[in-house]
């Protein structure tokens, strides 16, 4: 449902907002497609300025909604969630992150391309993919090493290990953990800072900055997506993705 991602502009900055709670906000095929289509409006309009994604105060985001892939392995270069990807990954405006509770999955991976990130106390950060026999999507098997080093990328991404909100913080991930209460609020506080500033010249730093590793980015997801959706329709993939449903559901 369309309600399930929740879009408004105020004072220059465009809030997209995860409303699913009832399902952790694990996102949906149409959901991708509501995100993609909020990034894109956001890019259109001059009067947006930069763009907070969040979620509640109890989660972020559970990553993707497992009944949408288990006995789907056909998902391609068009799937609206790979159009996500490359929408985010492309985005030339600032992108603030207010998270609070879970960020699992592309829950986590979309925040690597978030300029600045706000979690909560009880922030945690899953990269799951392997458990599930699977592979990291959003160019995070390039993004998470160059920003914490192969070693702490490898326990994320290869073991699984959460990473909780004080050690993002300390691996530079986050920029800031606050209370639970405070991060929302804080995060547009935040965007709306950036708001302020000349617009030019934020696109202008901001492409500066990414400008040594855009093109091997969209490769690396393109890499990681053919990948993921070879090993999405194998045995492994869809015994792990359906044993995640029966515990679910348990």
């Amino acid at each position: 449902m369309i309600d399930d991602v929740l879009t408004s502009v105020a004072e220059g900055v465009a809030s997209v907002t995860l409303n699913r709670p009832a399902k952790k906000n694990s996102i949906t095929r149409s959901m991708y497609t509501a995100l993609a289509d909020a990034l894109d409006a956001a890019e259109a309009d001059a009067d947006v300025r930069a763009v907070v994604l969040q979620g509640d105060e109890s989660v972020f985001c559970a990553g993707n909604d497992i009944g949408d892939f288990v006995g789907r392995p056909q998902a391609g270069p068009d799937d609206p969630g790979f159009r996500f990807l490359r929408t985010i990954a492309r985005f030339p405006k600032p992108l603030v992150a207010g998270v609070c509770g879970p960020a699992v999955g592309v829950g986590a991976t979309m925040l690597l391309h978030c300029d600045l990130v706000y979690a909560g106390e009880g922030a945690t950060l899953v990269f799951p993919f392997v458990d599930l026999g699977l592979v990291p999507e959003a160019g995070s098997s390039l993004l998470l090493p160059q920003a914490v080093g192969h070693q702490r990328a490898a326990a994320a991404l290869m073991l699984g290990e959460p990473v909780p909100a004080a050690a993002a913080l300390g691996a530079g991930l986050v920029n800031r953990v606050l209370p639970d209460t405070e991060v929302l609020g804080y995060a547009r506080a935040q965007a709306g800072r950036l708001a302020a500033k000349p617009a030019a010249a934020l696109v202008e730093t901001k492409r500066l900055l990414r400008s040594g590793t855009q093109a091997a980015l969209l490769d690396r997801i393109e890499d990681e997506g053919a990948v993921f959706t070879r090993l999405l329709g194998e045995p492994a993939a869809q015994a792990a993705l359906r044993a995640f449903l029966a515990r679910s559901d348990a």
